[in-house]
């Protein structure tokens, strides 16, 4: 009797302990989502994807980004430390690093190579720029490496910055067609993946083209089919369904399948590809998969936020993420998985669209500013003292500067002087005014969360809101107003509790929360705030 009963307590004891914890974690990141996009599309979603996590899970509407700019590497590489870009350092997608006197690229090292079919630059890719853990590493470390990580996305650093320093892989979309990585992971593609890879399946979304998913009715929420605010994939022939991609493809290459909603299809069979084959959910130890839908943030840029093309793309990404709900269902099990899904920024109206609204706003294309800059520097000081002018920031050739025998600060002063003259612009701040930021004033606290000394500029320029740094047509991001960062984040499954919360929350709450549900460390830059309504008993 004794055996059955110490029997029966220790399988109670690995019952409790495999409670603990979910088998699979999975975070979606939805690049460019705007939170309106969960209201605006709502009456043509299907009852499983989007309103699923709404009904069923935890809908947090009032979720913000809390520092500038608003971009995709930043915006993964805050979801995912808990910690905003002063700290983690990533900065921009891209930026002039002041310390080396260089343009880098978020996710660059010369160090590793391409794996799988892919040009070098397109591999030679690793997180190494990251300067703070992820939620996924310390998974990672709490499991002594036995839980898997693996990243995936059609963008390099929408796969490589949430999946963290220790991922056993991530994987992005190649110009060939095919999902490659780098040495960083290992020596050579995972078999699965090269099996993948060789079925060519981009080519089937192609062959397809892309119609609208619904009767044409259905899109009243969005403007005309052709209209002046959004771009075109193909030059020759305007922005209007059906769309010929076989025909764009023989001109791009499979390049193309990034601004089509199958980009995001495609991204979603490589994840159940990876659940199947990596057995990701399968024991008591916890995996991490992390899918970022970059096809969104293509459409987005391309046609803009009231375009038929962008509300079909969302329609069909519903119907893409029912379809994985169902397949987590039945693989991994209902009450065994813990999601979320967020977006790394939102996105503006397009400024055209505005002012032809009546809304005194307009478009600043960042060759103007650029241009600008450089004729009042000659006027003024005789020489060209701009360095380089990128991500709103405004870098000063200081060896210039000393050779003229000029002040650094009254040169600052100078230049802050002419940019408030300026149409679009509603403050300057100096390096000095953001290091010595108190948190009094809103948008300068944004600035201040957003800057690394050692990479940011001598002056970093905020617009007016508004006002868009970009082409004529389409759409951008980046500023600290809430067009830009306000975004949807909701949780489902695995303990996660039905309802709302409509109070502000910001994105560097997710990983800590993640960390206290898991019952693991915090990622080593955050400020440790949680979620604290997704932990209430009722």
């Amino acid at each position: 009797m004794k055996k059955i009963i110490m029997l029966f307590a220790l399988i109670l004891t690995a019952s409790s302990q495999a409670q603990q914890r979910p088998k699979l974690v999975i975070g979606i990141v939805v690049d460019q989502m705007k939170m309106e996009y969960l209201y605006r599309f709502s009456d043509d979603y299907t009852a499983n994807g989007f309103k699923r996590l709404m009904n069923d899970g935890y809908t947090f509407h009032n979720m913000h980004y809390n520092y500038m700019p608003t971009y995709t590497a930043p915006g993964h590489a805050s979801i995912y430390t808990g910690t905003t870009p002063s700290t983690h350092g990533i900065v921009g997608n891209e930026w002039f690093n002041k310390a080396t006197g260089k343009d880098m690229y978020c996710t660059d090292d010369a160090g590793v190579k391409t794996l799988g079919d892919g040009s070098d630059k397109e591999g030679a890719m690793s997180p190494k720029n990251l300067l703070s853990t992820t939620i996924t590493d310390e998974l990672r470390m709490a499991t002594n490496f036995k839980g898997k990580v693996i990243g995936m996305s059609i963008k390099d650093r929408g796969a490589i910055l949430p999946a963290g320093h220790f991922a056993n892989w991530a994987f992005w979309y190649s110009k060939t067609g095919s999902f490659v990585s780098s040495t960083f992971y290992g020596d050579e593609l995972p078999k699965w993946v090269s099996e993948f890879n060789n079925e060519k399946k981009y080519l089937n979304y192609i062959n397809k083209g892309w119609d609208l998913l619904k009767p044409v009715a259905t899109y009243n929420e969005s403007l005309a089919d052709d209209n002046p605010y959004e771009g075109k994939i193909n030059k020759t022939k305007p922005p209007v369904f059906p769309y010929d991609l076989n025909a764009i493809y023989k001109d791009k290459g499979a390049d193309v399948l990034r601004t089509t909603p199958f980009g995001n299809d495609l991204l979603a069979d490589l994840a159940i590809k990876a659940i199947e084959k990596e057995e990701l959910g399968k024991d008591d130890i916890t995996d991490f998969l992390t899918i970022s839908f970059s096809s969104t943030d293509y459409v987005g840029h391309t046609f803009g936020p009231r375009s038929m093309e962008l509300q079909d793309t969302y329609l069909r990404l519903d119907q893409t993420i029912a379809d994985f709900l169902t397949y987590l269902d039945k693989t991994v099990g209902k009450n065994n998985y813990l999601l979320f899904l967020t977006a790394d920024h939102a996105g503006a109206e397009n400024a055209n669209y505005l002012k032809d609204n009546k809304y005194n706003v307009k478009n600043i294309p960042s060759k103007e500013i650029v241009s600008s800059l450089k004729k009042y520097s000659l006027e003024s000081f005789g020489t060209d003292l701009i360095l380089d002018y990128s991500n709103f920031n405004l870098f000063f050739n200081r060896e210039i500067i000393k050779q003229k025998g000029l002040e650094l600060t009254k040169v600052k002063q100078s230049f802050k002087d002419f940019l408030m003259t300026q149409e679009q612009v509603k403050r300057v701040y100096t390096e000095e005014e953001i290091l010595a930021s108190s948190g009094g004033d809103y948008f300068l606290s944004f600035i201040a969360k957003g800057y690394d000394p050692k990479q940011n500029g001598d002056i970093v320029i905020l617009d007016k809101t508004g006002y868009m740094q970009y082409y004529e047509t389409g759409t951008t991001h980046g500023s600290p107003n809430s067009y830009d960062t306000h975004v949807p984040l909701l949780f489902y499954g695995w303990h996660v509790p039905k309802g709302e919360l409509h109070s502000k929350k910001f994105i560097t709450q997710i990983a800590p929360t993640l960390s206290q549900m898991l019952k693991i460390p915090f990622p080593n830059g955050t400020e440790s705030e949680i979620l604290e309504t997704l932990f209430e008993k009722k």
